[in-house]
Order: C-alpha cells, then structure tokens, then sequence
C-alpha cells in the first residue's frame, strides 16, 4: 500500500528510474533517494557542477518518510532552549536562523524549478487545547525575544480559534517562518531536478552492503557502484543496518488521516489558507487544510519498534485510524459526516536530542552519513543537505563545524528497557494528558514519567 501523497503525487509522475544493474562508477554515491540524499546530491551539484553523482533507493524516491510525512515546513525555534543547552547560544541562534531560512529556500527552489508542490508560506501556529497547556510556550518566547530572533506573536483568544478553525484551541502564539507542502511532490519534484542536474538515480535498487575501502564499493543485488565518497541517508533504516547506531535512535510510527474534499465546511470553519496547526501535548495532534479542501490530521508517538527493525504496519493503513478520527471531529464537529479518504503511518527516527546528527561512519574518511530529525524534517533536510554537502567538499564552514556533525548525541538504553521504558512513558503521556484534558490533576509518578520524554527534547510531529 502506498500513502495518500505518494499515490496523489505518481498520478501526475509514475516515471520509474532504471535498477542497478552491472558494474557502476561515479565520484558520489548516496544510499538513500528521499529528501536528505536528494538535497545532498542536489546542493553538491550546484557547487561542484562536474562531479559524477548516484542515488541508489531501494523501492522508489519518497517511498519512506519523505513522501508520507505531515507537509508541515517547519523551523528549529521553537526548540531553542534545548538547542542552547546542546550547542550554546551563538550556534543556537545561527541554527534558528539557518531554520527559518531553509523555509524561504525551499519555496524559491520549488519555484524557480516549477515544482509543484503546493508550496504555501501562510505559518505556524502553537496552540493550547486545555488550560495546563496554556503558556507552555512561554519561556522559549522570552528566549527568543531576548536574543532577537523572536518572530511568534501571541494572538487572543478568538482569533487563535478563528485561524485555527477550532474553539477547542484556547490560546496560541503564531510564526509566519513556516510553510506547508503536499511531501510526495516536493520529494518527486526534487528527484526531476536531481536527472535534470546530470545526477544518476536507480530506484528499486536496495543496497546488500558494501566495502569499506577507498574507493568505497556499494553493492545492489544486481550491480554495483564504485566511488570515492559515500553518503548513507536512509534515517529510521539505519538503525537496522548498522549495528552501531541501534541505540542512537528510537523508531516510532507517525499516524495521519486526510478526509474527502470539502471546501465549502473548512472555508465555513475559518480554515482558508496553509496555516499548519499544532498543540502542545507531548506527542503533539497537528492539522492543516490542503489546497483542494481536504484536511488532513496526525499524531506521533503510537508503534514503537522493537530494536529499530522496520515493522510491517508501518506500510500499511493506521492502526489508530479510529482515535485519528475521533480526534480529528473532536477539533471540528463540523466536518463528522464527511468521510476519511485514507489512513496511513510510518516509521520516525527519533533521537535522544530530538535532532538530526551527522558524522563519519566508523571515523572512515569518505563515508558519511545523516539522520534523527525526530519527525520535523521536511525543513531541516534542506540543512541536513547543505552539512553533508559541506562534508563531501571538504568545505571550513559554520556546517562543517558544527555540533551536529559529530555523531549522536547520546544513546537510549539497551532493549529490552528501550522497548519497554518507551511503550511505559507513553502510557503515562497518555494519562497525563487525560488528566488535563479532563481538568484533572495528573498522577505524579505520570507526570514524573512525562517529564523523561520532555528531558530529551518535545516529540515533534511528523
């Protein structure tokens, strides 16, 4: 089964890039053809136009989460006290920035290449849902204000509501440094750019392994591909290749329902534009309209993965479809008769930061890699592509040294307490939520257990 955008996106682009099949050589071969290896391939290009670059996706461009994830652009700043207390201030407010920037590029690259995919710069806005969610945003506010960098506004409270098309959300504050996209044509788009570039894409070409030796040597059931430099962006699959990353990151399910086209009810309901919306649970619910009038609402944090292995469900219909839909028509009574079109969740890397990192494998000179955006990556990708693309040119840059490129920046504990710690904290997430939704007070031992995921960075969406 393929997910709503990537079978919307393969009606109009269904073109399909030839396997691996012999012996190949090329300067760059990147494992991976979602939007880490495709704006890593893309941004090496433009500044080094000779070099002879491969892709190498084991089923098709966009097939993982690049072109099932929420649509959401999103930027770092709403994070930006746990990116202090990683990197410190200046770093801080240059990845902030670099964040809020990625935004605008993202939208220029889509325009100036025609990419269509339904690019709409109109915002974010953070919201509060019940009253001890009211002000959780408040001290990265101060933060941000206090650096200069502060770009949100706190709206009253009807006017959160009319933006939001929901009185069920109580306050909020709003940032116009975001934007929404429908993911599988931005990934397809992107993929077009790549072969118009010069660069080579086989899809349906998974790797089996390859030899780390200069050059490095990747190989394919029915080829390979010889090349002085390797990229591995395959994220939440990493943890299943390489041993070594297994604790760098926990793999969790993104769920997301869209329903049939109703324009007229969303218009009615005060949702006319692109604005993403997001509340500030934990494992946040998060919606957005769509150009043609449909809405489409997610939530992150339900399957867990035992070991980081791949799980069948992740390619298949959600299996919270049902709590989906009650969410989804508990923001918008409204819209209860209309139909969900579909259903569909997969995999998140999640790391223990709540960031991406990126480094040499094994400390290899020539191998690279990149991953963990924790479900806020169709932005921060862009960035991911400008620090591996810093990396393959040996360039002395603010990404080259950077934090971010020096691995994980920690590690979850061992299975079976992974699994088991994870599917605990999310149980009392969950009460916790209950709770306060209910006007009740929580369980300390929940809020105690809540406070483990909060100490890792707030779960994003995805």
């Amino acid at each position: 089964m393929r997910p709503f955008w990537l079978e919307q996106a393969l009606c109009k682009d269904g073109e399909l890039a030839p396997a691996l099949s012999g012996p190949r050589f090329a300067d760059i071969c990147i494992v991976g053809g979602g939007y880490t290896g495709l704006w890593t391939a893309i941004q090496t290009k433009l500044k080094n136009p000779k070099l002879d670059i491969v892709i190498l996706e084991g089923d098709i461009c966009g097939a993982g989460a690049s072109g099932r994830n929420g649509g959401c652009v999103l930027t770092w700043s709403a994070k930006f006290l746990s990116l202090c207390q990683l990197f410190g201030e200046d770093e801080a407010i240059r990845l902030v920035k670099a964040s809020e920037d990625a935004v605008q590029h993202i939208g220029d690259f889509c325009k100036h290449n025609g990419i269509d995919a339904e690019f709409r710069h109109d915002g974010t806005l953070y919201t509060a849902t019940n009253q001890a969610q009211v002000g959780a945003l408040a001290p990265v506010m101060a933060a941000l204000e206090a650096h200069g960098i502060h770009s949100y506004r706190a709206l009253p409270a009807q006017e959160v509501a009319q933006k939001s098309g929901s009185v069920k959300n109580m306050a909020g504050v709003f940032s116009p440094f975001a934007a929404t996209v429908q993911p599988a044509k931005l990934v397809r788009g992107l993929r077009r750019v790549a072969l118009q570039m010069g660069v080579r894409i086989h899809e349906r070409s998974p790797m089996t392994g390859f030899d780390k030796s200069h050059p490095v040597v990747v190989h394919t059931p029915c080829g390979s591909v010889t090349a002085s430099q390797l990229v591995l962006a395959t994220n939440a699959w990493m943890a299943s290749m390489f041993t070594q990353f297994e604790r760098s990151i926990a793999i969790v399910s993104s769920d997301m329902v869209i329903i049939e086209k109703c324009p007229e009810l969303l218009e009615q309901v005060g949702l006319s534009d692109g604005v993403s919306v997001l509340d500030s649970r934990t494992f946040v619910y998060y919606y957005r309209r769509t150009p043609d009038g449909r809405l489409m609402l997610g939530k992150g944090g339900n399957t867990f993965a035992y070991k980081g292995k791949i799980k069948a469900v992740f390619d298949q219909r959600s299996p919270y479809e049902h709590q989906l839909t009650q969410a989804l028509h508990g923001f918008f009574p409204t819209l209860a008769a209309v139909p969900i079109t579909a259903s569909w969740n997969g995999p998140s890397d999640r790391s223990v930061s709540g960031f991406p990192f990126f480094g040499r494998l094994d400390g290899a000179s020539n191998i690279f890699y990149g991953f963990g955006y924790s479900g806020n990556g169709v932005g921060p990708s862009y960035m991911g592509g400008q620090l591996l693309s810093s990396l393959l040119l040996d360039l002395d840059n603010a990404w080259t040294r950077s934090p971010l490129a020096h691995g994980p920046l920690g590690h979850f504990p061992p299975e079976p307490f992974r699994y088991a710690g994870s599917l605990m904290v999310r149980h009392a997430i969950r009460r916790k939520e209950r709770a306060e939704d209910d006007n009740r007070q929580p369980w300390l031992v929940d809020k105690w257990l809540s406070q483990l995921a909060n100490a890792a960075g707030k779960a994003d969406k995805a």
